[in-house]
């Protein structure tokens, strides 16, 4: 599996990234109903296949599941990312530490603010984004951003020095994301050219597009500014499907370069 140079954050992370937040809300998702050993033993099967960058959310209630799954491999070979919904300078404090217990690791690869919609997020969460920067500056957390539920919020994190990492909604059939395909791609290519990491979800749509994920992995793999994608997947048979897909993509491009 292909790792890459994640944006300015100093992290190097695979190209495919395992997600764990399939239909995720209110603390549960259909990677966490795999139950803790279960979804731990597939996230080390990621691993062993060169999936190294796993994606997890307090929303989806995935930290101990990773955390267990983390047990025994080289801390420094997986990047982690994960998400809080806090708004505030004290709510932000107070998830980072209860983070790192969860997770069970001193350092926070990636800490994004979840779910942002509209275009004033960086003065709605000014709180929450000024304790992240001084867990950053202690060195507990590595790289700070959003996921993105909303063009403004893509616009306004392309214009946000703060910001190191993007998650943004895309697939080539326009659907769940955050506008168009056309629009989305001019904001992908703004944080591009702001020199933001950016990697992408809802690749499939939801599963929508789970029939044909050639086509939707090659249409992700053609977008250059993007450094990865993360996918939600419950069983080894559709990790390895995956894993061979991707490898193919990133094989060809690498030959047509």
């Amino acid at each position: 599996m292909q790792r890459v140079s994640f944006g300015a954050t100093g992290l190097e992370v695979s190209r495919l990234c395992a997600g764990t937040g399939t239909n995720g809300w209110a603390g549960r998702s259909d990677q966490t109903a795999l139950g803790v050993d279960g979804l731990a033993r597939l996230l080390r099967r990621a691993y062993e296949a060169g999936v190294t960058f796993w994606d997890a959310a307090d929303e989806y209630g995935s930290h101990r599941h990773l955390a267990r799954a983390l047990e025994g491999l080289p801390r420094e070979e997986v990047v982690v990312a994960t998400k809080t919904g806090a708004r505030t300078r004290a709510d932000a404090a107070r998830a980072i530490a209860r983070f790192r217990r969860e997770l069970g690791t001193d350092v926070l690869d990636i800490v994004l603010l979840h779910c942002m919609t509209g275009k004033g997020w960086p003065s709605s969460r000014e709180g929450a984004m000024e304790a992240l920067a001084r867990a950053k500056e202690r060195g507990e957390v590595r790289a700070v951003g959003i996921s993105s539920h909303g063009l403004g919020a893509l616009h306004a994190a392309a214009d946000c020095d703060w910001v190191d990492v993007v998650l943004v909604r895309l697939n080539h059939a326009g659907v769940n994301m955050d506008g168009p395909v056309d629009d989305v791609l001019a904001a992908v290519r703004r944080l591009g050219e702001a020199g933001k990491a950016i990697y992408a979800m809802k690749v499939l749509g939801c599963g929508a597009l789970g029939s044909d994920a050639g086509k939707a992995f090659e249409f992700i793999c053609g977008v250059e500014e993007l450094h990865a994608f993360t996918v939600g997947m419950t069983s080894e048979h559709e990790l390895d499907e995956n894993v061979r897909l991707a490898d193919e993509l990133d094989q060809r491009l690498r030959r047509t370069a």
